[in-house]
C-alpha cells in the first residue's frame, strides 16, 4: 500500500478515537453534574449512551485490526496502532466508570446527601482535564506532556482520600448514613479509577514515541 494511503487509512482511525475520547469526557463530568443536580433523566441518557460508546470502541478496533492484518505495517506504525487498540479500551473502561456513576445518580434519586456534594465536582474535572491531555499527547506524539499528566494523579488520590474519610466519618457518627454515604465513596472511587486509567494511555503514547517501556505508580484494578 502507498504511503499516502496508508496515512489515510491511520488518520481515519485516529479521528475515531478522538471522537471517542470526547464522548467519554462528556459523559464523565456530564454524570457527576447529572448526580449533583438530581437530574434523573440525563443520568439514563448517559447509561443508555453507553452502548454507543462501546459500540465506537469495537469499530475502532475492528478497523485497527484490518489495517494491522493487509498493511505489514513498519515497526513505529505498527506501534501506533497498538496504541490505538489500548487506548481505545482504556476509553471505554473509562465510559463505564461515568456509566456507574449515572446509575448512582438513578439509585440515589432524591435522597439528600450526606454532605455537600465539593470534593466529587472537583474529581470529575480534574479526571477530564488529565484525560483531555493525555489523547492530546498521543495525538501530537508530544512525549513531555504524556510524563507531566501522571504527576496529577495525586491530585485525584489526595482528594479521593479525603472524600473517603469525611465519609467514613459520617457513617461512624450516624450509621443510618451507610448506604448515602456508601454511594457517594463508590462514585468517588470511580472517578479515580478513571484517572488511573489515563496514566495508562499516557505510558501507551511514550512507548508509541519512543519504544521506552514506563510503568507509571497507578494502580487500576
Amino acid at each position: 500500500m502507498p504511503r499516502k494511503a496508508f496515512d489515510g487509512e491511520l488518520q481515519g482511525v485516529e479521528e475515531r478515537l478522538r471522537a471517542l475520547g470526547r464522548m467519554v469526557e462528556e459523559a464523565l463530568v456530564a454524570a457527576v453534574d447529572a448526580l449533583q443536580r438530581r437530574d434523573m433523566v440525563t443520568a439514563r441518557r448517559i447509561i443508555e449512551a453507553d452502548r454507543a460508546v462501546n459500540a465506537v470502541r469495537f469499530a475502532i478496533e475492528h478497523e485497527t485490526l484490518v489495517v494491522i492484518a493487509t498493511q505489514q505495517p513498519m515497526a513505529v506504525d505498527l506501534r501506533t496502532l497498538a496504541a490505538v487498540l489500548e487506548i481505545a479500551s482504556e476509553l471505554e473502561r473509562i465510559g463505564d466508570y461515568a456509566k456507574g456513576i449515572a446509575k448512582i445518580a438513578v439509585l440515589m434519586g432524591e435522597e439528600p446527601f450526606v454532605k455537600p456534594l465539593i470534593d466529587i465536582p472537583r474529581m470529575a474535572e480534574e479526571a477530564r482535564n488529565m484525560l483531555h491531555k493525555a489523547l492530546q499527547a498521543f495525538f501530537e506524539r508530544d512525549v513531555d506532556l504524556a510524563r507531566e499528566i501522571p504527576m496529577e494523579d495525586d491530585k485525584m488520590d489526595a482528594l479521593y482520600d479525603k472524600v473517603y474519610r469525611d465519609l467514613t466519618a459520617y457513617i461512624i457518627a450516624d450509621p443510618r448514613l451507610v448506604d448515602r454515604a456508601t454511594y457517594l465513596i463508590w462514585v468517588a472511587h470511580n472517578l479515580e479509577r478513571a484517572a488511573d486509567r489515563v496514566v495508562n494511555i499516557c505510558e501507551r503514547v511514550i512507548f508509541t514515541v519512543t519504544g521506552e517501556i514506563i510503568e507509571f505508580d497507578a494502580e487500576v484494578a
